[in-house]
């Protein structure tokens, strides 16, 4: 070990340029370790796994919070497990309709620390807790084999423009993202209409088919019950 070896040479925490390329060369060979241990798959899963995304500011007793509530439980019924963000909102009904089955294990939540939310709502199985935006999505890519959007704020845009994206550069495939509701189907629009119009097109027109967008909960649960099927074949599942 020689006094020029960069990798061993000791650092005065007083040379800030020398610190600073320390640690940015140490969080990449985290990001590294963190990609190379996402390469390792359970050979198989025991259940079809939808995340459902949605408004964590929507109340009981609303039609987005009981329709939810409805889809869940539906899900849950044909032997799903349900993934949400685990806190209030429609998070808290897509929890509640799948606990409301009575399947033992099938509710998951998937936390972001924020100051301004509750703790994990009651309905929760198993949850997972997060304290950046960035791991916790990532997480649900890893942990779902379908995805259903119900209303939302920027938030729940944000999930969805993540999935949109990853099935477009096919690192999800044949991964069902389905928006509910009517605020959708404008958002699709926009974006293809912005998009494809450009002087260069900013996108493919086979990328604006990928979410699919219905008007109700029986939507989701008709495309989630075909899905399902084709890939309790594929996996050898019951």
């Amino acid at each position: 070990m020689t006094p020029s070896d960069d990798s061993s040479a000791r650092i005065s925490l007083g040379d800030e340029p020398a610190v600073r390329k320390v640690l940015a060369e140490s969080l990449l060979g985290l990001w590294d370790v963190v990609n190379n241990l996402t390469r390792l798959e359970p050979t198989t899963h025991e259940r079809y796994r939808v995340s459902i995304f949605g408004s964590a500011r929507a109340a009981p007793g609303t039609l987005a919070y009981e329709e939810t509530k409805r889809v869940a439980a539906a899900l849950a019924t044909m032997g799903c497990e349900i993934v949400t963000g685990g806190g209030p909102g429609l998070m808290q009904a897509a929890n509640e309709g799948a606990a409301s089955a009575g399947v033992s294990g099938g509710s998951v939540g998937i936390r972001i620390e924020l100051p301004f939310e509750q703790d994990v709502n009651p309905y929760v199985d198993s949850a997972f807790e997060h304290r950046t935006f960035f791991t916790r999505l990532h997480h649900f890519v890893l942990a779902s084999d379908a995805f259903v959007v119900a209303p939302g704020g920027i938030g729940t845009v944000l999930e969805t423009m993540t999935i949109w994206q990853l099935l477009q550069v096919r690192h999800l495939v044949d991964t069902p993202l389905i928006l509910v509701g009517k605020m959708w189907p404008g958002l699709v629009e926009w974006a293809r209409e912005e998009m494809l119009g450009a002087e260069s097109p900013l996108a493919s027109p086979g990328d604006f088919t990928i979410p699919r967008c219905v008007p109700d909960g029986d939507g989701a649960i008709e495309i989630l019950r075909e899905h399902r099927e084709r890939w309790k074949m594929s996996h050898g599942a019951d």
